[in-house]
Order: C-alpha cells, then sequence, then structure tokens
C-alpha cells in the first residue's frame, strides 16, 4: 500500500467523522420545546350502578300474562297494568278477531325512531346484551301502541265465555318496568367491587304472554323520581368531589347532561364510591342498572409544558427585610459581611437574582450558588444581622431564552402522565412562547446551550 500525503489527509478527515459521529450518538442532546396555551382534562368517564326506589309487584293469579301498560309509562294507583288469562285461549281469539287495519301515525313512528336512534348512538359490542333489552323495549311499544284494541277485544272474548281474563291494576303511583335483576333493594352503602362486576349479573325480562304462578314477580314500579348512580372513585378524586357538592353528568347513551348531588361513601370492601343523586330523567333510564357516565369538571387551562421538562432546585430562604428591591441594574440586592485584607469585617452590596417570593412566610428564595451556609447578612440600615442556613426546593424549569439554562418556577395546577398545567403570568415564572429545555435531565444549572 503506497502511502501520500492525499491517503494520509482522507485518513484524518475519516478518523475524525467517525469520532464525531461516536460523541454525537453518546451526548444527550438538548431539545427546545416553545410553551404555548393549553388545557388538560382529566379522566372522568365511569361506569357506574342506577339506584332507585323499586317495588316489585308478584301476580296474584296463576295464567298467560299480557300487559297493558307499556314499559317506561307513568301509572296512577288502580291504573290497569296486565291481564292473566287462567285458559291461555287469549291470543287464539284474538288472532281470530277481525281487528281492522291500523296505520302509524307520525307521531307513533317518531317513538320507534327515537328508540332506534338512541339504540344505536350507546351500543358497543362490548355490551351486547343490551340488545335484547333493545328488542323488548320494541315489543313494548308495540304493545302500548295496540292497547286500546286489546282492551276492546279482551271484553268481547270474555263475552263470549271463551275463557277467564282477570284485569290488574296499579297498587301505587310509579313507572313500570318489565324486569328484575334482585338489586331492587340495593343501597348505595351496600355497593361493592364485586356488584359493580358485570360478569355474573343477570336481568330476568318479563314477557308479554308468558305463564306465570301465582306470587311471582310480574313487573315492578318505580316510585319516586329521586334517582342515583354510584361509581368508584380513587379517594382524592372522591374527595374534590364532594367538596365540590353537585358537578354536570353526561350520560354517554343518549348525551343528555343533568346535574347531580355528590355524596362520599367508603363502603365495606374498603373501596371510595360517589352516589350522585339526581332529580329528573329517571324514566329515560329505567331499563338501564348499569351506566356509563361523564363528569364535566372544568378543564384546568394555563401555560402547558411536558413533565420530562420540570425539575427540582434547592435555594437559601432569606427574610424579606434583608433583601433590597432594585439594584443598580434593576435587580435586587442584599448586604454581606465579608473581611477586608487587614482581616476586618466590612461589608458588600451583592446583586443577586431572585427565584420566588413566599408571601406567607416573607420569604426570599436565593440561588445556593450566590451564597454559602454559615454566611451573615446585614439587614439595611441596621447593625441586625442574619445566618444563611435555612434551605427549601422549588420545582421549576429550565429556561432557554437567554442561551443558558436558567432556572424558573412554576406552580402546577394540574398534570397527567406526559403534561402539565402551570399558571400563568407569574411574577419569576413562565410565559407562553418562552423556550424551555424539553429534558431537564440533559441540562445541568447555567449550562451554555447552542440554540441553532
Amino acid at each position: 500500500m503506497n502511502l501520500n500525503i492525499g491517503m494520509s489527509i482522507f485518513g484524518a478527515i475519516f478518523i475524525y467523522v467517525v469520532v464525531c459521529v461516536i460523541m454525537y450518538f453518546q451526548t444527550s442532546h438538548i431539545v427546545r420545546y416553545e410553551v404555548q396555551e393549553g388545557s388538560l382534562a382529566a379522566d372522568t368517564i365511569y361506569r357506574g350502578i342506577v339506584l332507585r326506589d323499586e317495588t316489585v309487584v308478584c301476580a296474584e293469579s296463576a295464567g298467560y300474562v299480557n300487559y297493558y301498560a307499556w314499559e317506561g309509562s307513568r301509572v296512577a294507583q288502580n291504573d290497569l297494568v296486565y291481564v292473566v288469562d287462567e285458559t291461555g285461549r287469549l291470543n287464539e281469539e284474538l288472532e281470530s278477531m277481525y281487528l281492522g287495519e291500523n296505520s302509524l301515525t307520525d307521531e307513533e313512528l317518531a317513538e320507534f325512531r327515537n328508540e332506534i336512534v338512541n339504540f344505536v348512538h350507546g351500543f358497543t359490542p362490548v355490551n351486547y346484551d343490551v340488545t335484547y333489552d333493545f328488542k323488548y323495549s320494541l315489543k313494548n311499544t308495540v304493545l302500548r301502541l295496540a292497547g286500546a284494541n286489546m282492551l276492546q277485544s279482551i271484553g268481547d272474548v270474555n263475552g263470549t265465555g271463551a275463557g277467564i281474563v282477570n284485569s290488574f291494576r296499579a297498587p301505587v303511583t310509579g313507572i313500570v318496568a318489565y324486569w328484575t335483576d334482585g338489586y331492587e333493594a340495593l343501597s348505595a352503602q351496600d355497593v361493592t367491587a364485586e356488584i359493580l362486576d358485570e360478569k355474573e349479573y343477570e336481568k330476568k325480562r318479563m314477557i308479554n304472554n308468558t305463564l306465570v304462578e301465582s306470587g311471582e314477580a310480574v313487573y315492578k314500579l318505580s316510585t319516586n323520581e329521586d334517582w342515583s348512580i354510584v361509581i368508584p372513585v380513587d379517594p382524592d378524586r372522591g374527595l374534590e368531589l364532594q367538596e365540590a357538592g353537585t358537578v354536570k353528568v353526561r350520560f354517554l347513551k343518549n348525551q343528555y347532561e343533568s346535574w347531580g348531588t355528590t355524596k362520599l361513601l367508603t363502603n365495606a370492601d374498603g373501596n371510595t364510591y360517589i352516589q350522585l343523586t339526581f332529580t329528573n330523567s329517571m324514566i329515560t333510564f329505567i331499563s338501564e342498572r348499569f351506566l356509563d357516565v361523564e363528569l364535566i369538571v372544568e378543564d384546568e387551562k394555563g401555560l402547558k409544558i411536558p413533565v420530562s421538562s420540570i425539575v427540582q432546585k434547592e435555594f437559601f430562604l432569606i427574610p424579606e427585610e434583608y433583601v433590597i428591591p432594585g439594584g443598580a441594574n434593576g435587580g435586587d440586592s442584599i448586604v454581606r459581611q465579608c473581611y477586608l485584607e487587614d482581616g476586618t469585617i466590612s461589608s458588600e452590596i451583592v446583586e443577586i437574582e431572585v427565584y420566588y417570593f413566599d408571601s406567607e412566610s416573607k420569604e426570599y428564595y436565593l440561588d445556593s450558588s450566590m451564597l454559602a451556609s454559615g454566611e451573615n447578612l446585614y439587614k439595611p440600615d441596621s447593625e441586625e444581622t442574619f445566618t444563611v442556613s435555612k434551605r427549601a426546593t422549588l420545582i421549576g424549569v429550565y429556561n432557554m431564552n437567554k442561551g443558558y439554562a436558567d432556572f424558573k418556577q412554576i406552580t402546577i395546577l394540574y398534570e397527567n402522565d406526559e403534561y402539565a398545567i402551570v399558571k400563568p403570568n407569574t411574577k419569576y415564572g413562565l410565559n407562553v412562547y418562552d423556550y424551555i429545555v424539553l429534558n431537564a435531565e440533559s441540562v445541568r444549572d447555567d449550562q451554555f446551550i447552542n440554540q441553532k
């Protein structure tokens, strides 16, 4: 191999490039982030259990039950709810009788459309069982529309002597529902994680023209417009909601919104729950035991920064009376004790940078690199001294507007795993459009930063 000056230069350049590439990958790179205004919303979607004042009504005689009142309708005391055919021949007679052709009005068609739209909007494959609720709901709507003809036909059947058909009326005023699940007497204090686990949950539907025995549940009445949802929450969020007193709730099934009164619960399983009590919309969810809801809380708004940019730094705490506001260059200053060459005690004015002022304790946070523990400070126009020793930490970020890592204190309003919202327009903090170091661990205090 013949070596010449060209090969030597090429080899030197090649080695230099290799070294630069290695150093590039071994060096932590400083990435800047532009501070912007923004907001963060907490995860506020929950699934809870619905509690109502429910009274289960049992059949007084055996036979085939045919319902007249539709699910979700309000019945007064002594209103007709269902009839019982003791022989089972009612349906045969009704089918053999001419009931005439019936066409649906625009209002009746609108009811079907609303039910279909609500189902489609709230359906998820995970909760496929709600399809059966939708099916029975449509059947009940059809039953209501045919109710008047059915009553007339029942009178005609009784007149023919084809069988015995008994009518049964509501014992009290309430909203009719044709299902049971064993949770009718459940209280908010009885709710546990096991109850909220729907794997073992079973809803029993009352179906029209089925055989029932005497004493068997045939329907139930919700006797109070007040109802509630119990949702599991973490203790901190529970305390926040309890202190709020009321919270705006959006029901994901139909996007309706309502205000609920909050009550904090710690139940037998040791978990924390919030009971949301409402005074309306109970009829809308009469066929639901579990509901998905979103708590509409105010989003925290301010300056949005990455969590990776946040760092803690230690400072000396200096009483307010030992800091002179406004110096020769517009900054603050202190009077520090010093020693002359001959050993005599004297004083000097030192300009300092204030990082925060605590209005409660009346103390300034000064950079520990400017002072040393054990140093004495003089109170202006006084012989009183203060010995530097007390320390505390601040949470902040490294501002890089001036070309070096300049610590700025922040007040965090809210944060999640990725971002934090900090208070804007603070005296010693950040402003919108400031540049900060994205990864606080990649720099040191006062490190010069190449922003190219």
